[in-house]
């Protein structure tokens, strides 16, 4: 299987308000016959948030083998098809995950509302990934990833999305100590960058992401719009 795990794929998916946090787990484990499931406690949080109107937000290292039918569950649906795994199967998420973990400078975090799975969260260094080709790379910079959970039966909830930005721009920006978020998102995903630019993020270029083409690793040419969030417009003094 060709590991595409690194970076590369357009995980800088923001759905429409269709994406909500209730309800949004994905399909139930699959066991084999006469298997009794067995119960692994989630990694702890790395950030923990309380949202007026919402609840308790909370980002946590993804367990790529735990995690994986839950997000197996996200990234196969259609509104899925930037993130670009529409034609995996549950495994290969799971590999791709497990490789990810192994690696410094891309991380995956599962995000929750009230301990429900909401958000697939993943950060990584612009200088070690193929879009620092693409720009100049300024000390401390930090690349995000965000796919939202399908809505659950409840429907959706107002607002949600931008809350849920910044709860992740919290994250990066004040926990982290980052002075500047940078997403590629497709240029033809005018929904994330329409959400990335009314949250505070400046356009950048479009550029060119280059394939590249690895034993392990395959990722095809994409053409993206970067953008970039500032702490100060963030959070001003």
């Amino acid at each position: 299987m060709a590991d595409r795990s690194a970076a590369g794929y357009d995980r800088s998916v923001l759905a429409d308000d269709s994406s909500a946090p209730e309800g949004a787990r994905g399909p139930a484990p699959q066991h084999a016959p006469g298997d009794a499931p067995h119960h692994i406690p989630a990694p702890p949080c790395v950030h923990r948030q309380t949202v007026g109107g919402l609840g308790v937000v909370g980002i946590r290292p993804l367990d790529a083998e735990a995690d994986a039918d839950v997000v197996h569950g996200w990234v196969r649906e259609e509104r899925a098809a930037f993130w670009g795994m529409n034609g995996l199967t549950r495994d290969q998420v799971a590999d791709i995950y497990a490789h990810m973990d192994g690696l410094d400078t891309h991380h995956a975090f599962l995000v929750e509302l009230d301990g429900v799975p909401v958000a697939l969260f993943q950060t990584y260094e612009p200088a070690a990934d193929r879009v620092g080709d693409c720009y100049e790379v300024a000390a401390g910079d930090l690349g995000i990833h965000l796919l939202l959970a399908p809505a659950g039966a409840r429907g959706a909830r107002s607002g949600w999305s931008s809350a849920l930005m910044g709860v992740l721009a919290s994250y990066v920006l004040l926990g982290l100590d980052r002075p500047r978020v940078v997403v590629d998102p497709d240029v033809r995903n005018e929904k994330a960058i329409a959400r990335f630019l009314r949250q505070g993020f400046e356009a950048g270029p479009v550029v060119t992401l280059p394939e590249i083409d690895l034993p392990d690793v395959y990722l095809p040419e994409k053409k993206a719009r970067l953008a970039f969030l500032r702490r100060e417009v963030a959070f001003p003094a």
